[in-house]
């Protein structure tokens, strides 16, 4: 879907005034220059990783201590908890999960309106027990939580007729440079934050069954940072 009509003649008056228009992905390219005037100029903004910060090499030790994590697989999802995210289809998809890999936790990071919903859904799925909602926590101290996964998953899915949309997902860039292998939605321009095959996965993200396989083999045939950051 477009840009509404008023946002495209906006971008189009805006091209008409800079010296370029940047996109993030793929996704926002297409209809951000079908908006532009011919002949302006438009350009990707790559965005980037503090990889001070996000490197395979944090101790997870502590994250893994205070949630009672143990030494079980962790999937981590660090975002908003909106259905937009994708954390429900990660909690249907655990039971699958763990009829493979019985010790397997769901770790999920952050807070918003659709806590309390998950929350029933993890009773309802029967794995209450195997998720942890962290809450919220500030940006800084991620890099811990991502050194205490084993596999980061985030499978966004676009709602609204496209009026929710990912638009990248810094996310995945950082649990790549935390050595973790990714598994995204493929909503908006999510799967530019991933090459297939190679730092992760990309799924339907609402579909249970993919991502519980491509979490399984994640899970299953551990790597090293080296191939996935």
């Amino acid at each position: 879907m477009g840009p509404h009509p008023g946002a495209r003649s906006l971008l189009r008056r805006i091209g008409a005034e800079v010296n370029a228009v940047t996109w993030l992905s793929a996704s926002t390219r297409r209809p951000i220059e079908a908006a532009l005037a011919p002949g302006t100029r438009s350009a990707r903004l790559v965005p980037g990783v503090d990889t001070t910060a996000f490197h395979p090499f944090v101790d997870g030790g502590p994250v893994r201590a205070r949630y009672g994590l143990g030494r079980r697989p962790v999937i981590l999802c660090a975002a908003r908890l909106v259905p937009r995210k994708g954390q429900d289809t990660l909690i249907r998809a655990l039971p699958w999960i763990r009829r493979v890999l019985p010790d397997a936790m769901l770790l999920l990071v952050g807070d918003g309106p659709y806590a309390g919903e998950l929350r029933r859904l993890a009773l309802a799925e029967g794995v209450v027990d195997a998720v942890v909602f962290a809450g919220g926590h500030p940006h800084h101290t991620l890099p811990s939580f991502y050194a205490a996964a084993d596999a980061f998953a985030m499978p966004c899915r676009t709602r609204r007729r496209g009026l929710e949309v990912e638009g990248l997902g810094i996310v995945y860039l950082e649990a790549a440079a935390s050595g973790l292998p990714v598994l995204a939605g493929d909503s908006g321009g999510a799967p530019d934050a991933v090459r297939e095959g190679e730092t992760g996965y990309v799924v339907d993200g609402r579909s249970v069954a993919a991502t519980a396989d491509r979490l399984i083999r994640l899970l299953r045939n551990p790597v090293s940072p080296a191939r996935w950051g």
